[in-house]
């Protein structure tokens, strides 16, 4: 068969024979395309025009890679002069994507069948061109779908060769795509499973259908490090036109497994427990019973399943049940719960019940489970051990009450106290205070915390408060008799002992406080109509520290103020902040100068309000003390210490009592005062001061000078001249003494009105 170049008509052929070609040309479902040896087009058909969407006469005599994309045509001359050596019926570029070019400029992808056509003019070649962008659409979405699967997807031909797997089945087995396409499927199976694998996968061809591999089985994959994997594989057949395909979804299992062997032991474990274990539904209706229940209430497992927990219970707890129950339906969690049970003999048990919801996969609460122990003997020994605390609690507080002893009462002076022994162990601490009258109207205020609980701590406490009474009652200024507890608590040698202490004189006539705090918490002063301020301090170090030299500030106080000290159990709370307890306290004591309830009810308030819990405090101690109302009436002078001064010193205590109206003393008052202001003129140093202050209850008379030595009562011979003066100042005065001061020293005696 030959072809007339450029006109489209075959030559050499009865008009018959080329129309049979024409008409079986045109009836081809794909574009035909004829091309000679040299590349042109001389014939097409229809479905070739209708595909590239050029006209008949636009083709015929142009080169065919006029229909070839660009990218392709440098390549395509040479496939097209290789196939004239290598004729035959054959697909054109097998394994290759293969491209049409549109007449528009746009590609499709194509599939090309070439066949040879001798003629009288030479070496014809027809191509059949199919469009195959249906077929190529529905490969990708094959593909898209294949790589979106969430398990590792591998479909393999039935020779067991690889043909196609996704990104999954890379992560899954390690391997690169390249490395398992056209490979037998066994490179993912462990060796020793592969000789039944393929007899395994030669007898799913003779029994096709969508199931799971190896039921009943342990399936195992190999990864390309060499490690094996749990797995799960599903088959499914694909019957294709190259024949039948198997697709395998593998999923790895390892955590399933995992999961399942975690839950075997924890079944072993409940089952071997020692506590009781049981589950029930929330209404209650046990479900399950395991061996120390049994050996616990002495029911089976028979008798109870199914049967309401109740029956557990004594008959007046069965409330108590409903409302466990109904705990749990809201999801709650109960831990802890101790409370009566009751056994198959009637017996009744003390136990520790923890209950707990269980939950569907929705998170629905579908049941509870509880855990149950026997706590009988604890509860008896704990009993035991509570009454032993409680013994030797009580011998402990007595001892430190002892030890701590009763303030006395001081005319003039309202004071409230509190103390709150620790509420762990024994109760016992270092917390103490003590108030000392110094006479003249002057009243001392002690304040101490031995830090540490128990007897040890206690035993300090004791000593010291002993040391500083006595100290106190020499007259020791405040620096001073801080500084001489401090030598006390050296020598006591107790080994990481902390020791704060204050120590405070209020003088009632002047309104003055003089402090020294060793380390101790800021005393607050709350007086009406202000806010509650700290009391000015110099910042000194705890006791026992050694080499510290004290130092100590007065300061003057507005009448009716109170002055609060407490120890650090009151701010030092579990839990709390100490500058938001103490910001607490300042608070709470604004609150009480404004209503004035009296020291007695603040006291209680101010403890309710920081320790509103009765547990887990330390010892705590809390002293309110109002300044005393000031004197009725005062009289100063200064004389010199020469001898005169003694007649002028009676002259101005005769003229301020004539006008004080305080006549009947004047005998003794003129007496003691001539006696002591002798003593001053002749051993003293001047110049002297004569103080004078009167109260509703007494009279007081202070001669101050500047020596320090201190006199001495002491029994004078009969043929002395002197030394009788202080033995008459203590038998006629109602109370008398001497304290040093920064100057020297001043002697005092007071007189009942």
């Amino acid at each position: 068969m030959s072809c007339r170049c450029g006109a489209g008509e075959p030559a050499g052929a009865p008009g018959a024979a080329e129309e049979r070609f024409r008409g079986l040309l045109e009836a081809a479902p794909d574009a035909m395309v004829i091309v000679d040896d040299a590349g042109i087009i001389r014939l097409v058909n229809a479905q070739t025009e209708a595909l590239f969407g050029y006209q008949r006469e636009e083709l015929l005599g142009r080169p065919v890679e006029l229909l070839v994309p660009g990218r392709f045509r440098g390549h395509h001359t040479h496939h097209r002069n290789g196939y004239a050596h290598n004729q035959q019926v054959r697909p054109m570029g097998a394994g290759l994507d293969l491209y049409g070019l549109r007449k528009d400029g746009t590609e499709f992808p194509v599939e090309i069948s070439l066949s040879p056509l001798e003629t009288t003019d030479g070496l014809l070649v027809s191509a059949a061109v199919r469009d195959v962008s249906e077929r190529k659409a529905a490969e990708e979405r094959f593909r898209g779908l294949l790589e979106a699967a969430p398990d590792a997807m591998v479909i393999v031909d039935d020779a067991g060769i690889i043909r196609l797997v996704n990104a999954q089945t890379e992560a899954l087995f390690g391997h690169r795509r390249e490395e398992l396409l056209g490979h037998p499927v066994e490179l993912l199976v462990p060796g020793r499973f592969r000789s039944h694998h393929t007899h395994h996968r030669n007898g799913y061809a003779h029994n096709q259908q969508v199931r799971p591999m190896g039921a009943g089985l342990e399936l195992y994959g190999l990864r390309k490090d060499g490690t094996e994997f749990p797995v799960e594989i599903s088959l499914s057949p694909l019957e294709t036109a190259d024949g039948l395909l198997v697709s395998a979804a593998v999923r790895d299992v390892s955590e399933r497994k995992a999961a399942e062997e975690r839950i075997n032991e924890l079944a072993a474990l409940v089952e071997s427990s020692q506590d009781a274990i049981l589950a029930k539904t929330l209404d209650g209706h046990i479900t399950y019973w395991n061996a120390a229940a049994q050996r616990l209430y002495g029911f089976t497992a028979g008798e109870v399943l199914g049967r309401h927990v109740s029956v557990l219970a004594p008959p007046d707890r069965e409330d108590e049940i409903s409302a466990l129950l109904e705990r749990l339906r809201e999801g709650e969690k109960v831990e802890h719960f101790e409370t009566l049970r009751v056994t198959r003999s009637g017996a009744l048990l003390d136990v520790d019940v923890t209950l707990w919801p269980t939950r569907a996969r929705s998170g629905e609460v579908v049941g509870a489970c509880a855990i149950v122990r026997d706590i009988s003997d604890r509860k008896r020994a704990e009993a035991e051990l509570t009454e032993l605390y409680e013994q030797q609690r009580h011998i402990a507080l007595t001892l430190q009450r002892s030890l701590m002893g009763t303030p006395p009462a001081i005319p003039g002076l309202a004071t409230a106290s509190r103390y709150r022994p620790a509420t762990t162990g024994a109760g016992v601490g270092g917390d103490w205070f003590d108030l000392v009258p110094l006479g003249a109207g002057r009243v001392g205020v002690l304040i101490g915390d031995v830090m540490g609980r128990g007897l040890e701590a206690a035993a300090v406490m004791g000593q010291l408060r002993s040391a500083a009474h006595a100290l106190a009652k020499t007259g020791l200024q405040p620096r001073q008799l801080m500084q001489a507890l401090d030598t006390v608590v050296a020598d006591l040698d107790v080994p990481d002992q902390l020791v704060t202490c204050c120590y405070l004189i209020i003088a009632a006539d002047a309104g003055e406080v003089t402090i020294c705090s060793a380390g101790h918490l800021p005393v607050l002063v709350a007086v009406p109509g202000r806010s509650t301020q700290t009391l000015e301090a110099p910042v000194n170090a705890p006791l026992g520290v050694g080499g510290m030299i004290y130092e100590q500030c007065s300061t003057t106080v507005p009448r009716g103020s109170t002055l609060v000290l407490y120890t650090d159990g009151l701010i030092e709370t579990p839990g709390s902040d100490i500058e938001d307890q103490l910001n607490k306290l300042v608070a709470t004591l604004d609150e009480l100068v404004e209503v004035d309830p009296g020291l007695e009810a603040s006291a209680d308030h101010v403890l309710k309000t920081l320790l509103p819990d009765a547990d887990g405090h330390d010892d705590v101690t809390l002293l309110l003390t109002q300044l005393p109302a000031a004197p009725l009436a005062t009289a100063v002078t200064d004389l010199a210490a020469a001898p005169e001064s003694v007649a002028a010193g009676r002259e101005f205590l005769s003229r301020t009592l004539a006008a004080w109206g305080f006549a009947e003393a004047m005998d003794d008052a003129r007496l003691l005062l001539s006696e002591v202001l002798t003593n001053a003129v002749q051993h003293g140093q001047g110049p002297i001061g004569v103080h004078l202050c009167r109260t509703d209850a007494d009279l007081t008379v202070e001669i101050s000078d500047r020596s320090p030595a201190l006199p001495q009562p002491r029994q004078a011979a009969e043929d002395e001249e002197s030394g009788r003066g202080l033995l008459l100042v203590r038998a006629l005065a109602d109370d008398w003494g001497v304290r040093p001061t920064d100057e020297g020293k001043t002697t005092w005696f007071s007189l009942k009105t």
